[in-house]
């Protein structure tokens, strides 16, 4: 995750009111139950301090949400007395999280980063000869895919793309302008996928519908893209059971990429610490931190660290990046830094 999407936040004058509020699955209730969790936050943050200006301002954020799916959303929301909201993102809280609030003097996104890092963005084609319909996803572990965006690419060629029976000549003809269609059609197809990873970013494109349309879309990726792509074989968006298995078998996928990410970083940080290209441990990273060396943090999955607000602030503002590794990797404290530069000592 790049920190330099939150510099804005910490631009803001603190103290800072942050609240986590998990995700629930809709119902008739819905909107009554959200407010009896906001009164137990707001007593919590006005016992903690905060004035009624950031409690406002925070109500508003919470309960102004349309009633239904938007209201049950899982967010983060971080407010100042001065700047009012100055986050206001989703957040897919891990099952049974629960609501959390906090008056501090620096926000506490450690929960939020932690989530983004698992994340993992995935562009994702279901095809046919005709078209693919794709769809940009997020996916974080234990929860249904988040869809941000939709779309449907109907090849363009004039000529139908079913091949004719038959020997004859002209069903010959027939045949070969059915495949240049075909052809045309998923050259479209992997023009339009090209052009959302430019703008999208994901970590895999993944490749779901009929078997030949697959295939022919995977032959014509360029390497960007042949490099991001995996395949699903199940599933697809004809029902809900299609839909079910797909989302399961997308899910599996977000997994792999991210215990595979999570140990690519940390073969990185045992280089990096051979080489005094990576320190870790609490003061160490802080001090590095400060020094604008740190080129990408590293936390330990589910162990917290005591100076965390403060890293996440310090390598925001110098334009560093934030990852996970796997727990019992070694990293005193729990943290860890990838380095620009050497630091001494």
């Amino acid at each position: 995750m790049d920190l330099t999407r939150l510099r804005s936040v910490y631009e803001s004058e603190g103290p800072f009111a942050t609240v986590y509020l998990e995700g629930r699955s809709p119902s008739e209730e819905a909107g009554e139950q959200l407010r009896l969790r906001w009164r137990d936050l707001r007593e919590q943050l006005s016992g903690a301090g905060a004035g009624s200006g950031v409690l406002d301002a925070l109500e508003s954020s919470v309960l102004g949400a349309e009633p239904g799916e938007e209201q049950t959303n899982g967010r983060v929301l971080v407010v100042t007395e001065d700047a009012g909201v100055v986050l206001a993102e989703p957040w897919d809280a891990a099952l049974g999280a629960g609501d959390a609030a906090y008056w501090r003097p620096l926000p506490e996104l450690g929960s939020y980063v932690r989530e983004a890092c698992r994340s993992v963005r995935m562009l994702v084609a279901i095809a046919d000869e005709q078209g693919a319909v794709l769809r940009q996803e997020v996916l974080a572990q234990q929860h249904h895919p988040r869809e941000l965006a939709s779309e449907t690419v109907e090849g363009s060629a004039e000529t139908g793309t079913h091949k004719p029976r038959g020997q004859a000549l002209s069903h010959k003809q027939l045949q070969r302008r059915a495949e240049q269609a075909v052809e045309s059609n998923v050259e479209e197809i992997v023009s339009r996928l090209s052009t959302i990873e430019a703008e999208f970013r994901p970590r895999l494109l993944v490749l779901a519908g009929e078997t030949q349309a697959r295939s022919m879309i995977r032959d014509k990726l360029p390497d960007r893209l042949a490099e991001l792509r995996v395949d699903a074989d199940r599933g697809g968006d004809q029902d809900e059971a299609a839909e079910r298995a797909l989302a399961e078998q997308l899910r599996e996928a977000a997994e792999a990429e991210s215990t595979r990410n999570a140990q690519e970083r940390a073969e990185q940080l045992s280089a990096g610490l051979a080489h005094g290209q990576a320190v870790h441990g609490d003061r160490a990273v802080a001090r590095a931190a400060e020094m604008g060396a740190v080129d990408t943090l590293l936390l330990e999955y589910g162990t917290g660290t005591e100076r965390e607000a403060f890293l996440l602030k310090a390598c925001a503002e110098t334009g560093a990046r934030v990852d996970l590794v796997e727990s019992g990797t070694g990293l005193a404290e729990g943290v860890g830094a990838l380095l620009r530069f050497p630091v001494d000592g």
